[in-house]
């Protein structure tokens, strides 16, 4: 134990110098390089053969080969994939690993171009051959959800040339997020403040919410100016950027026959539009309760004015919880017990089988993520540290790779994903029983009191302030919709407004704030951030429901683990027992939060 503390310790570690045991086991995928190289050899095959099938899939034995080649191709593509890009991230120096992650995203750019006949020409088929295929050949039942999927398309495609310009003007398309995003991440440069030590610190998008945590207020202020005076800056050619972003998603849109540019995204997985409706109507009956928070958070750290750059310091001081990594371990066996054992037998098994590379080394690739092949374990890459936030980390991974074991495990290749709509849900549900369990045996109270704090704020950023950038993007889409211009003193307002409405009076809503807007990468993937706030809120709701109800709960949770894209996300969380067509989900989960904030003001004001 001794030993592992001291190497988690040591932020300059190369990677031979960690132990085994903390290092994941990806060579279960490929023993060695030749192995690697056969597939890639036997996929250059697979691609030749299945060209082959272009122009014939009018015959219902034809298509039933095709779509099993497509599978295997696609698996097997996908493995010399992860395994390369896994290998490179252990260490980004490594020439050799570079090198076939690049060969292996060759690889797959080629089979993409390969394929790419196959939907277009499964579109041409009419839905009534389709159905006498089902007849004729029984083992396209197998393939019936996938096509089906295929087919919901078909009054939004155009004709073959139409389909063609839309192709050809796809990369002009992606022109507003392409410059965007140089903007952002090669051209924009922040400032430098002075920190809490005198030493002078360069502003960055990846210092930033740590600067926002600092608890010197004066560190956080700059920081705050700092950045969002760069952004005012140029804040009229990021306006001009985001309002072309907002007249290309549509132009897009009526060009395919949707309604509007929120139809066409909700189409394509299928969500209904009263899903984002009840979502913002929910919070906007509930408003009162972050109101409450910011009321809180104003008299926790003893301000007569809180600001917009006091949102993110921990209002519990002076609290440093070590957590070392074999104690997590039993924590999280011990959080997620109420799934079952057989849920906690797979968590052991992973730790067991050596699924998670644990600590920092030099040319890892920084961050956390669950990653993994049909056949391998899902493995997961961190940089575990002695804290609170790295358990939940690990627990939050944990979740995302039981549910890709449990989906593997149970369902074809072809149905081997999940779709993003139900992507956190597993994982938040695995931190959400956690912190069930650290707040009913945590006895000491400033200990309570931070895990009450860092639950409080997942709320706060992940459906609060989610819900309020949804909110945003359906104002500024609507607008253009109705042919009106945006500016940027346009796009400043309506974001300063919903701050004032979403944080309320006991707050200053400073001016730098309304820029905000303008440093959002997820606006340029239009309706794409209320599924964190509907995935938190299904989460919370769910694991509400295992703590209540227990085994019958639980049961109907595991086959959602289960089930993979094998139907609509929609309905896979209501085969779980949450309807997220209706406003219960997300007020069953503020009322989780209700509950927290209550608490968390009963201690602070009984205490002082």
């Amino acid at each position: 134990m001794a030993s592992e503390n001291k190497k988690q310790k040591v932020s300059s570690l190369e990677r031979n110098e960690i132990d085994k045991a903390f290092k994941w086991d990806i060579e279960k995928m490929y023993q060695n390089e030749a192995l690697w190289k056969k597939d890639y050899d036997t996929v250059k095959e697979l691609i030749a053969e299945f060209v082959q099938y272009k122009g014939k899939l009018k015959d219902c034995k034809n298509l039933l080969k095709a779509l099993s080649l497509y599978e295997t191709l696609v698996e097997k593509t996908n493995k010399l994939y992860v395994y390369a890009t896994m290998k490179r991230d252990e260490d980004n120096r490594n020439a050799k690993h570079q090198g076939l992650a690049d060969n292996a995203q060759s690889l797959y750019t080629r089979m993409g171009s390969s394929v790419a006949f196959f939907v277009p020409e499964i579109l041409s088929i009419s839905e009534e051959d389709i159905q006498e295929f089902y007849r004729k050949e029984t083992g396209l039942k197998k393939y019936q959800h996938y096509l089906d999927e295929i087919l919901r398309h078909k009054s939004h495609v155009l004709s073959a040339a139409e389909e063609e310009i839309v192709a050809q003007a796809g990369e002009v398309a992606n022109g507003p997020r392409d410059i965007f995003t140089m903007l952002n991440n090669a051209d924009m440069k922040f400032p430098t403040i002075i920190d809490q030590s005198g030493v002078e610190v360069e502003v960055t998008h990846g210092n930033f919410i740590q600067l926002l945590e600092n608890p010197d207020r004066r560190v956080r202020e700059d920081a705050f100016s700092a950045l969002y005076s760069t952004y005012e800056s140029y804040k009229n050619t990021l306006a001009t950027v985001f309002s072309s972003s907002l007249k290309k998603d549509n132009f897009l849109a009526k060009v395919k026959k949707h309604k509007n540019s929120m139809s066409a995204a909700l189409f394509n997985t299928n969500i209904p539009e009263e899903v984002y409706h009840n979502l913002i109507g929910v919070i906007h009956n509930h408003l009162h309760l972050m109101h409450r928070y910011v009321n809180l958070r104003k008299r926790m750290l003893g301000l007569d004015e809180l600001h917009m750059y006091d949102l993110y310091t921990p209002m519990v001081q002076n609290i440093d919880m070590q957590i070392p990594y074999e104690e997590a371990k039993e924590l999280l066996v011990k959080g997620l017990s109420p799934l079952g054992e057989a849920y906690t037998n797979i968590l052991k098994s992973g730790f067991r089988d050596r699924w998670v590379d644990v600590y920092e080394n030099t040319g890892k690739t920084s961050g956390a993520y669950s990653w993994g092949t049909y056949d391998s374990y899902p493995f997961i890459l961190m940089s575990y540290k002695d804290n609170v936030n790295s358990m939940f980390t690990l627990a939050h991974e944990m979740g995302h790779s039981i549910h890709s074991y449990y989906t593997c495990k149970n369902q074809p290749f072809i149905y081997s994903d999940y779709k993003t709509f139900v992507a956190e849900v597993a994982s938040t549900v695995n931190e959400a029983l956690l912190m069930d369990y650290m707040l009913k045996n945590t006895k000491e109270t400033n200990e309570r009191m931070y895990l009450l704090n860092y639950y409080l704020e997942q709320f706060r950023t992940t459906v609060y302030r989610q819900t309020m950038f949804a909110e945003f993007e359906k104002i500024t889409h609507e607008k253009i919709s109705m042919g009106e211009a945006l500016t940027a003193e346009d796009l400043n307002k309506i974001y300063r407004d919903l701050n004032i409405k979403y944080y309320g009076n006991d707050i200053i809503v400073d001016s730098h704030i309304d820029i905000e807007w303008a440093r959002i990468p997820h606006f340029y993937n239009s309706f794409y951030v209320f599924q964190y706030a509907t995935g938190y809120s299904a989460a919370i709701a769910l694991s509400k429901k295992i703590l209540m109800e227990g085994e019958n709960a639980v049961q109907q949770y595991i086959e959602f683990l289960k089930s993979g894209s094998s139907d609509y996300s929609i309905n896979v969380l209501k085969n779980a027992g949450v309807d997220m067509s209706s406003p219960a989900p997300i007020e069953s989960a503020l009322k989780v939060f209700e509950d927290l904030l209550t608490e968390m003001e009963e201690i602070a004001f009984k205490t002082k």
